[in-house]
């Protein structure tokens, strides 16, 4: 076994497995799936540090224990569409590809998009797709979802990306007040969309999707 696949079963083991997550589709798609490949070159012999991990300013991959505890709380199903907001390098997206039938990731930073189309295709993950664009616009052209992921902090998540959730469908994403974050999953019904807090987590909280600011004086 090479060294990072020892140390992706170290991960599973003490990151995943320890927080509550049984759904064997998430620990295989984590056992699977090198992390490493899917990181800026000089962090991967940080890929499997138990953080999240800088990508590029204000953006990380989620630490494997937040990304596994949101998957597992959203139950992707394999005959589902998932939207993956702000894929990176697109590791998350290779981890949900194992999960669902066909993932749509957007990334607005081209260089991220471009490398994470590679890496994806390198991989041999060709159910899943990169599109660039802005992340609060979300993939119009693919829509409805059955699930939303989103690969980092949120203030609000904007109505565009809620209105490309279909009826039934759930979002999840880690809302940060502060220093301090948690967890969300979000259910559609009716057009509207009703919120559970699941567990605490931090991510840096993404352009687009901050709060509007008060007026103060």
């Amino acid at each position: 076994m090479s060294e990072f696949a020892t140390r992706r079963v170290m991960m599973v083991d003490t990151q995943v497995r320890p927080s509550d997550v049984t759904k064997f589709p998430i620990i295989e798609a984590m056992l699977t799936v090198p992390r490493e490949t899917f990181v800026p070159d000089d962090k991967r012999e940080a890929a499997y540090v138990g953080e999240n991990l800088p990508l590029a300013p204000g953006r990380v991959v989620l630490e494997a224990r937040t990304m596994a505890k949101l998957l597992d709380a959203l139950d992707v199903q394999p005959t589902e569409l998932v939207l993956d907001v702000g894929c990176g390098l697109g590791y998350s997206a290779a981890v949900i590809a194992r999960l669902a039938e066909t993932v749509v990731a957007v990334e607005e930073d081209e260089t991220l998009a471009a490398e994470a189309q590679r890496l994806l295709s390198e991989a041999g993950v060709d159910n899943a797709v990169v599109v660039t664009g802005k992340l609060s616009g979300g993939v119009v052209k693919c829509a409805p979802y059955d699930v939303i992921t989103i690969e980092g902090g949120v203030e609000q998540v904007p109505e565009a990306i809620l209105a490309q959730l279909k009826d039934g469908g759930r979002i999840g994403a880690v809302f940060m007040d502060g220093a301090v974050g948690t967890a969300r999953v979000g259910y559609k019904a009716e057009g509207g969309v009703s919120w559970r807090s699941v567990f605490n987590a931090s991510a840096p909280v993404l352009a687009g999707f901050r709060a509007p600011r008060g007026f103060t004086l």
